[in-house]
C-alpha cells in the first residue's frame, strides 16, 4: 500500500524500458507531474530492448544473457488506467516478470504476439532526438481522448494523430536561426490570395508585402507559388554489402527542359499521403518502387528544394535494407503510370556518378555525400 495525499491506494511496481523512460512523455500520459525520485534506474536480466521494426517505439523480448536497461516506477490505480490506455493504442499489454535474484515481480508492457518485429537495438537518446517532439504532441491528443474512446479506437487513429503531430512540429518548431536575421510570419502582409489552378498540384497567386532589412516595408509584390504536399526521399543502403539502390524513370520536367536524357537516376521518392508520417511513406514507397523492406531509417535532412517558388518540403532518409544480387529490376505502381528500373551499385560506383555528373538530382547528391560521411559508422554497426 502507498500513502498518497492522506489516503491509501493500491500501487503496481512497473518496469519501463522504452519511451516511458522519457519523463516529459510519462507526465503527458499520466496527466500529472512526475518527480525524478519517482523514476529509479533499474535493470531487467534476460531481456533485451529493440526498436519495433519500421516503427518509432521499442519492444522488449526475452533474451538469455542480455540485460534490459530502464526505470522502475510505482503506479497508482489511475496511473495504471492511463498507462494501459496509452500502451493499448500500440497493442501492448502488461505481464508480470520476476527479475533474476528477486522475489517480487514487476509489471512490464509486452507487445501482443505477432504484432511487431524487432529491429535494431533501442536507443532512448535517438528516440528523443528524432521523434520526441512528435510523440509528445500525439500523446497529448491521446490523453485528451481518455474516457471518450477505447484503446482499440486509439490504435486505429494513431497514424492520423502522429501525422497531425508531425505537421505541427514541422511548421511550428523553429529551425536553427543563428545566422538569419530573425524575421517571421508577422513581418509579411498578405494582401490578396487566389487559387489559379488546382489538380495534381495547386498554383496560387499572391499579392503581399514584407519587411525589408533596412526596416522599411516593401511595395506590394505579385508572386505565384506551387502548392504541394510534403515528399519523402529514401536512399536504400545495405551496409553489409556496401551497396545502394537507385531508380531510373522518365521525368517530364527534364523532358520539357529539353534534356537529352529525360530518364533520371534518383533515390526512391514519393508524396506523403494523408494520414501518413514521412517514415510510413518511406516504407511504402520502398515496397512499391523496388519491392524492398527497410529495416531502419536514418534521417539525413529535411529541406525546401525551391522555396522561392514552391511549398514543397523534402524529408530525406537513408533506408537500411538487404540488397542481394536478385533484387527486382523493375518496379512501380502501374495504376499510377510508374515505369521504374532499379540499379544496385556499390558505394564506389555511386560516388563515381556524383563525380561524373550523371547523378544530377539534388537529393541523390546530398544523400551520397551524407552516406560518405556516415558509411564507416553504419558498416561497423551492421
Amino acid at each position: 500500500m502507498l500513502l498518497i495525499g492522506g489516503g491509501t491506494k493500491n500501487v503496481k511496481q512497473m518496469f519501463f524500458y522504452g519511451t516511458l523512460c522519457h519523463r516529459p512523455l510519462l507526465e503527458v500520459v499520466l496527466n500529472r507531474s512526475v518527480s525524478e525520485d519517482e523514476m529509479t534506474r533499474s535493470r531487467l536480466p534476460d531481456h533485451a530492448v529493440y526498436w519495433a521494426k519500421g516503427q518509432i517505439f521499442p519492444l522488449i523480448t526475452e533474451e538469455v544473457g542480455s540485460v534490459a536497461e530502464g526505470v522502475s516506477f510505482d503506479a497508482s490505480e489511475e496511473d495504471v488506467a492511463r498507462l494501459n490506455y496509452y500502451e493499448g493504442g500500440f497493442h501492448y499489454d502488461l505481464h508480470l516478470v520476476t527479475p533474476i535474484g528477486e522475489t517480487s515481480p514487476v509489471e512490464v508492457y509486452f507487445p501482443r504476439p505477432g504484432q511487431w518485429q524487432k529491429g535494431a537495438s533501442w536507443s532512448l537518446e535517438d528516440f528523443v532526438e528524432q521523434y520526441g517532439a512528435v510523440t509528445l504532441i500525439a500523446a497529448a491528443d491521446v490523453a485528451e481522448l481518455f474516457g471518450q474512446i477505447d484503446a482499440d479506437e486509439v490504435a486505429r487513429r494513431l497514424q492520423m494523430l502522429r501525422a497531425r503531430a508531425r505537421k505541427i512540429v514541422s511548421v511550428h518548431s523553429p529551425t536553427p536561426s543563428g545566422l538569419r536575421y530573425g524575421f517571421g510570419q508577422a513581418d509579411v502582409s498578405l494582401l490578396n490570395h487566389e487559387r489559379a489552378y488546382d489538380s495534381f498540384f495547386a498554383l496560387d497567386d499572391l499579392d503581399l508585402s514584407h519587411r525589408r532589412f533596412d526596416g522599411t516595408v516593401s511595395a506590394p509584390l505579385r508572386r505565384s507559388v506551387f502548392v504541394t504536399s510534403d515528399a519523402v526521399i529514401v536512399l536504400p543502403y545495405d551496409p553489409a554489402r556496401d551497396r545502394v539502390l537507385l531508380v531510373e524513370q522518365f521525368r517530364v520536367g527534364a523532358f520539357m527542359r529539353g534534356d537529352r536524357h529525360p530518364w533520371t537516376l534518383e533515390p526512391i521518392a514519393g508524396r506523403i499521403d494523408k494520414g501518413e508520417t514521412p517514415e510510413d511513406a518511406a516504407h511504402r514507397e520502398a515496397k512499391e518502387e523496388a519491392g524492398l523492406t527497410l529495416t531502419d531509417l536514418q534521417l539525413i535532412n529535411r529541406h525546401y528544394p525551391t522555396p522561392g517558388a514552391a511549398t514543397e518540403y523534402f524529408h530525406t532518409y537513408l533506408g537500411l535494407c538487404d540488397l542481394p544480387d536478385e533484387v527486382d529490376e523493375f518496379g512501380g505502381v502501374s495504376g499510377e503510370g510508374e515505369d521504374i528500373r532499379t540499379h544496385v551499385l556499390c558505394f564506389e560506383q555511386l560516388m563515381a556518378l556524383v563525380e561524373s555528373g550523371e547523378a544530377e538530382i539534388g537529393p541523390l547528391v546530398l544523400s551520397a555525400f551524407w552516406l560518405a560521411l556516415n558509411r564507416d559508422r553504419l558498416r561497423a554497426d551492421a
